[in-house]
This record gives C-alpha cells, structure tokens and sequence, in this order.
C-alpha cells in the first residue's frame, strides 16, 4: 500500500451502499465518482478487501509518481467509518485520506470541498469521524457532490431514491468534474489546489 520510497498514498474513499437496488441512487454518488476515477485511471479495477472494494493505482505528477488506493466500503452507509478504520489500521505506511459523499444541502451538480468540519447530516462521514480515532479535531478533507434539495420527501427516503431522467445529464457531468479534480490532486497532491477548483462556479452553469 506503500510507495518504495516512503511517501504519503492517497486513500480516497467514496460513500455509497452496495448492492444493485442501491447503484442509481442519490446516496451513491460517492460511488459513480469513484467509478469515473478508476476509468481515468485506466479502468483500475476494484477487489473486495476487508470490508471495501479497493482499486490501486499510481498517479504520475510533477513531483513524481504518486500512490492512490480508491476505496468504496461495503458496510453500508451509516458504518461506513469501521471499514475506514480498518484501511487506517492495515496500512503499511502513512495514508492522506480524502472522502467524497453526498450532500442535499447543495444544489444537484454542486461542488464543495474543505479541510475539515462536522458531518453536515451526512451519515456515512459521520461515521468515519466517530471510528477513526487518529482524526484530530474532524481533519477529514472531504469532496462534497450536491444531490438537490429534498424538499418535503423525508433526507433519509430523499437520498435512497435514484435521480429523475431529467437530472442525470447534469449528474453525469459533476461526477466526471468531480473526477477530473481528483485526479488533478493526486497528481499534484495540493489539496488548496483541490479546494480552489471544486469551489469555483461550474463554467457550464
């Protein structure tokens, strides 16, 4: 899981549920972008390990080459963080770890990454932070991928429905942006870099 030399391996975690019933679903973007990342990647493919689905690659950038692992947990949203902490825990070196989930206080087809902060009502980062003890003061670097206003439809029965017709050219479009930016940051390993671009307004809006 280590690069030869010592260096920091990207461990990129995307929220979801696993099993088909939940594969078009607004919960499970964390997936689709991670998906779109391995096919950026060179259609890298994912193998149960623990209780993920894990996918390695490396990642050539301008300080050299860059060791990523993409992980997808297959402990249900809401446990998220025990499949986390057992990435944390069988690494064999230093890990950065991003998460990208969903988000329905943002608009569908949004962007928003941070530092740090509180789970914001995502249950599965809630999750992560309440497992992996080693997280000092909520440091968790997360991609946010907006998922539209539920409105009057309870979060929790929002979020396990699957985008409307309608919505997905522009799910479609934020995932592949949302790849893109990843995959700009494990070459670069600048997370303000990261930052800057998903926050910009989205030059198609």
């Amino acid at each position: 899981m280590r690069q030869s030399d010592g260096a920091t391996t990207a461990l990129v975690v995307g929220l979801g549920n696993p099993g088909d019933e939940y594969a078009a679903t607004r919960h499970n973007v964390g997936f689709e972008v991670l998906d779109a990342l391995a096919r950026r990647l060179g259609e890298r493919p994912f193998l149960l390990r623990g209780r993920s689905l894990v996918a390695r690659a490396a990642v050539d950038g301008p300080a050299g080459q860059r060791a990523c692992l993409l992980a997808k947990p297959q402990t249900f949203m809401n446990n998220s963080g025990r499949a986390v902490r057992d990435l944390l825990t069988e690494a064999e070196g230093p890990l950065e770890l991003l998460v990208v989930c969903d988000d329905f206080h943002l608009p569908l087809g949004r962007l928003r990454c941070r530092r740090s902060g509180s789970a914001g009502g995502q249950n599965g980062l809630a999750s992560i932070l309440e497992h992996v003890a080693s997280l000092d003061d909520r440091q968790v670097p997360r991609l946010r991928v907006g998922i539209g206003d539920p409105g009057r439809v309870p979060a929790e029965q929002y979020v396990l429905r699957p985008f409307k017709r309608a919505e997905r050219p522009a799910v479609d479009a934020v995932v592949d942006r949302a790849a893109g930016h990843l995959h700009d940051w494990l070459g670069h390993g600048d997370l303000d870099r990261l930052i800057e671009a998903c926050n910009a307004p989205d030059p198609q809006a």
